[in-house]
Formats: C-alpha cells, structure tokens, sequence
C-alpha cells in the first residue's frame, strides 16, 4: 500500500528562492501547455496529448522569452504536464469539470519530484539543482527500509513549507475481523453520534478562533490593495488562523475515524449532499466547521486499508422519523424535537441515537441484500432496497 508521509522543513533563502522559481516554472508551463489543448480543440477540433504538450515544453525552452525554463528541474515540468493530463482524463469521464489555469496568488504552490530527481539517503533529503539537504522536522519516521518513491514540495498560504514523501507502507495490514458494526449520525450539536448512545462532541474550532480570525481580516481589509509587504504581512496572519483551524479540525476527524476503524468491523453512515446543504444560508457556516466531507472521505479510504467495510445509506432513509423499536413512522420531526414519544409502542427517542440505530439498521439490510453503498430511492417491485429485509433491532 503506497501512503504520503508529510513533514514541515525550513529551507535556506537560496532553497526558498529555488523553490519559488520552480513554482513559477510548473505555473506557467502548466497554464501553457492548457492554452494549446484548449486553442487547439477550438480551431481544429483537435485533441492534444501528453506527448504533444511535452514536445511542445521542448520547443517552449529553446526560445528566448521561455529560457528560464532550462534554470529549474525539468522533472517538476514534465509532472506539471502529467498532472494536467489527469485533469483531461478526469473531464472527458465526466468525474471532474474542464482544467482552471493556474494562478500565482489563488493556486496551490507545489512541485513534485521523481526519483530521478532527489537523492535520499541516510535520512536526509536533496532535491535536483540544490546542494544541501532540507531541514525537514522528522515528526514521525518513515518505515524501515523503505525509500520514496515520490516526493512533492509545497508551501501553503500561511508560508509554512512542507514535504511529502509518497512510498510503500508496509504496516498498512487488514485488521484482525470482528463482528461488531456501529451506525453513525452526523449533527451538529454533536459531531457524531453513535448507535451504541455515545455522542461524540462537535468541537467548533472555527467558532472558537471566530474572533481571532475576524480582528485579523479587519486588519487585512485596511491596508491598500496591492502589493505591498504590510498587507502580504496581514494575509499571512488571515492565514496561519485558517491554518490553525484545518490543523485541529484534521487532527480531530483523524483522531476519531481512526478508532471507529479500529474497534468496527462495519461502520454505516448516511449519504450526504454537503454541497446542498451548504445553501441553508443559517447553517452553512457551522456544516463547513463540522467537515463531514472530509470524515467521510477520512473514513473511506481507512476502512478501505484495514480491511473494513463502510456502508452509506440513501439520504432519503427517514432515519430521524422512524422509530427504532416498532418501526412506525412519524409524519413529522422539525428540527427543535430533540426527544420524542413513539405514538405506537410509547418509546421514548432521542432523536440522534434513533437515527443512529435506525441507519445501522438500514446499512446492514443494504449489505445483507447486496443492494450496495449507495440503494436506489426504489427497487424494480417499488419498495427501497433498504426495506427488502426487516429493520435488525441493535442487541
């Protein structure tokens, strides 16, 4: 299993203003070679490739307005063009809209290097046309005996300079197999709440650095637009809070998905349209805090390396709705009802382990009856697929 190790380093000024060339160098080789695939589907309904666009990087740097090209690693370059292959691949699959152009104050700042173009050895890192090796803070050690096989420099907007090195990981193993499964119901007032009656507790780091991050972009909104160094001091101080923010919040969502991991051996959750629910103007705001995209993606791609399985169930289920003991379904349940009474067999709810409980359900008929991750609203015969097998009772 290949995995990303990502440490922070501290370049000297002559590495720094190396890395920034090349930044620039991928930049505009990027936006290039995007120029003449879109220039040349525009006059000749023609498609240009990979290999075109590198023959065309050949010809870029033999002239004398693109000379400069020649003064950074080419290996950053012909990534850049591989990189904005997989974008045409992407959009001609209709998994991704057409490739944007790169820009120097918006795009991600990064350059990736092959082996042919760093050497490591004894723990230490060189990257081409540089001399000494990085400093890079070694928070955790690579696995033994391993080496890169890919290694990406890049610096976010707050000026923090990391590295990642892409190579085997052998203690990446499926986990000894169990016969517990937990449903999972993602809120707000709780992070998450499990069918077990455990509520995780939503830790809102956006909303405890709010006043932070607004005196710093008050700051930010009063020095003149430009390029003066006052106002690129101000949108990095706006920057390292936002970086604060997605470092906790990250730490957090893998803190947890990790054990839910690590003590499940099924884990169902509810399919989600975060990007709709994102245009509830009221509750925007606290969705983005709570990343339940990001958990998911987190816990997918966990459960895919040990050996888990995680179910997601239609966004359509009415898990809030439905009773967990009887099965009756109410008519209605606002979002202030916090507990409730069945009208049918007089149990009391609280409304998120309910819905917990009645999505672990749903998650084990989908599993049981092969209906897959992701059910139709309806079956062939009319009914759900979730609904194929009676609703399981949690023991």
């Amino acid at each position: 299993m290949k995995r990303a190790f990502k440490y922070r380093f501290y370049p000297s000024d002559a590495q720094a203003a190396e890395l920034l060339r090349t930044f620039g160098c991928v930049r505009k080789v990027y936006n290039l070679a995007l120029a003449a695939r879109t220039q040349a589907w525009a006059l000749r309904q023609e498609r240009v490739n990979y290999n075109a666009t590198s023959a065309m990087l050949t010809e870029w740097k033999r002239t004398e307005e693109l000379a400069y090209l020649n003064d950074v690693s080419s290996v950053p370059l012909q990534q850049a063009l591989s990189h904005l292959q997989a974008a045409f691949t992407h959009f001609f699959a209709q998994r991704a809209r057409y490739p944007r152009w790169k820009s120097r104050k918006k795009s991600r700042k990064s350059a990736e290097y092959t082996t042919s173009a760093f050497r490591f050895q004894d723990g230490k890192l060189t990257l081409a046309k540089m001399t000494e090796p990085l400093a890079i803070v070694w928070s955790r050690p690579l696995p033994e005996g391993v080496a890169p096989s890919t290694v990406t420099v890049s610096q976010d907007a707050a000026g923090r300079w990391f590295v990642s090195l892409l190579c085997e990981d052998p203690g990446v193993k499926p986990l000894p197999t169990t016969d517990v499964a937990v449903g999972v119901d993602a809120g707000l007032d709780h992070l998450l709440t499990l069918s077990t009656g455990e509520k995780i507790t939503n830790p809102r780091h956006e909303r405890h650095d709010r006043a932070r991050l607004a005196k710093a972009q008050r700051e930010l909104a009063r020095k003149a637009k430009g390029e003066g160094a006052n106002r690129a001091k101000a949108r990095r101080k706006v920057a390292r809070v936002h970086a604060r923010i997605a470092d906790r919040r990250r730490d957090a969502l893998h803190k947890i998905t990790t054990r839910l991991v690590r003590e499940n051996q099924t884990i169902v959750i509810e399919d989600l349209t975060v990007r709709n629910l994102l245009k509830n103007g009221r509750l925007a705001r606290a969705i983005s805090d709570a990343a339940w995209s990001e958990f998911r993606s987190m816990l997918e791609y966990k459960a895919r390396w040990y050996g888990r399985e995680m179910i997601a169930v239609d966004r359509w289920f009415p898990s809030s709705k439905l009773c967990s003991h009887c099965g009756n379904l109410q008519n209605k349940m606002p979002l202030s009802v916090r507990t409730w009474t069945c009208g049918s067999c007089g149990v009391t709810h609280d409304r998120d382990v309910n819905a917990a409980r009645n999505i672990l359900a749903a998650g084990l008929a989908v599993s049981a009856c092969g209906a897959g991750v992701r059910p139709q609203r309806s079956s062939p015969g009319g009914r759900s697929a979730m609904k194929q097998e009676p609703l399981r009772r949690e023991p």
